[in-house]
């Protein structure tokens, strides 16, 4: 009796970090990195701006 509790108990212990780290990486994938990477986009984008803004005052 004493075995099967521990085996249980163990195995419900990582399904459940499992599920944890499988959601925290599903939300990582879903929201943080559009996110990221539309910041990056913006960057980008200002840098353009700033280099064409520049260009055209030197001829």
């Amino acid at each position: 009796m004493k075995h099967k509790f521990a085996k249980g108990f163990f195995l419900g212990t990582v399904m459940t970090i499992s599920a944890v780290a499988g959601s925290v990486l599903a939300f990582k994938k879903s929201y943080i990195e559009p996110v990221e990477d539309k910041v990056e986009e913006i960057n980008q984008n200002r840098a353009k701006a700033n280099r064409k803004r520049h260009s055209a005052h030197l001829g």
